[in-house]
């Protein structure tokens, strides 16, 4: 019985993995999904399902889906969204450690830029700049929009360390 096909349940099961897997695709924005290898009318299925309200009209698109992922390569498809997933974690991870330097920054001042630098290989003069633009800073309105300008520097730096996409 090795050459035996799939018993009727391992068939569902393969189906509703890959129907899970095109739920997956459907959140994705435009430029994510261009970057997945999808045959035409698989993208166009998932483009239609992102206009769709209604719920039972939205039940059948995901099983058009599942339907056509079955005709795609699956494992090319996991393996897209597998790097999108890292490279959301990459930029996330970035954010974080963006917010992290600013504090620092804002709260110490020129020595963590000088630290800042050593750390990333870039000139810290526009932060230093920003630094003191913070410290001559009146109004509390003033020091938030010089904080967010750090924060942009710190964050555009270490996103072209990382190659990450910035935000």
């Amino acid at each position: 019985m090795n050459g035996a096909k799939p018993s009727k349940s391992a068939r569902k099961r393969e189906q509703l993995a890959l129907q899970s897997l095109g739920d997956k695709l459907i959140p994705l924005e435009l430029s994510e999904l261009e970057k997945i290898p999808l045959d035409e009318p698989l993208f166009e299925a998932i483009v239609r399902a992102r206009e769709i309200k209604s719920r039972g009209a939205l039940r059948r698109q995901r099983q058009l889906i599942g339907k056509l992922m079955r005709e795609a390569d699956a494992a090319s498809i996991q393996s897209s969204l597998d790097a999108l997933g890292r490279q959301d974690r990459l930029a996330k991870a970035t954010f974080r450690e963006a917010e992290s330097w600013r504090d620092r920054l804002c709260a110490e001042g020129t020595s963590v830029a000088t630290e800042f630098a050593q750390r990333t290989g870039r000139d810290s003069t526009n932060i230093e700049k920003l630094l003191l633009e913070l410290n001559a800073a009146k109004g509390d309105s003033v020091k938030r929009g010089i904080r967010r300008r750090i924060f942009r520097e710190v964050h555009r730096l270490l996103a072209t360390e990382r190659g990450c996409k910035e935000k």
